[in-house]
């Protein structure tokens, strides 16, 4: 996860990468992110001018494939901005959701490797918030959860998590999620 610390110790989580993901490219030379693994991970590392040097020797496959991760990563950031700006709690913790399914091709089973924390100071809320959200979207036979973590989840009404998801200024973000 790329996150910042904020004066008082408040932590801003700016986005959770999963694998193919791209994530470090600034044109500074100070990074205003960390990256802190939560999960087993490799990392490669590429120079800036590494990078652009192999797309001068015009190879448009690599070109292709850079400008479509940093496309994704583009994208990415400004459903996010959405979703913190114009969401109500309840409403982006079902965008959330739907944001990691839909990364994760929609697994049977859904495993978080974020924990409640992450999850709530990636969407700007407190940790009871997103455990209330989660609850209410349990009762309502949205969701469930195996295990004792609470990090294995079954979508059983992806249809309805959508409906939750949506509010009146969110038209970006609908076509993104759906």
């Amino acid at each position: 996860m790329a996150n910042a610390l904020h004066s008082g110790g408040r932590r801003h989580i700016g986005a959770f990468h999963l694998p193919g993901d791209i994530f470090g490219i600034e044109n500074s030379e100070v990074h205003r992110f960390t990256a802190q693994a939560i999960v087993a991970t490799t990392v490669r590392i590429a120079k800036r001018r590494v990078l652009v040097a192999g797309l001068a020797k015009n190879d448009i496959a690599a070109a292709n494939n850079v400008r479509e991760l940093v496309t994704r990563a583009l994208e990415h950031v400004e459903n996010h901005l959405i979703l913190l700006g114009r969401q109500t709690a309840f409403e982006k913790v079902a965008a959330f959701l739907l944001e990691i399914d839909r990364r994760l091709d929609q697994p049977q089973v859904m495993i978080l490797p974020m924990g409640r924390r992450d999850i709530a100071d990636y969407l700007g809320l407190t940790l009871e918030t997103v455990s209330r959200a989660l609850s209410v979207l349990c009762d309502e036979g949205i969701l469930s959860f195996i295990g004792q973590t609470r990090r294995k989840i079954v979508l059983h009404d992806r249809t309805r998590l959508v409906q939750h998801a949506m509010s009146p200024d969110s038209a970006a973000l609908r076509s993104e999620i759906i």
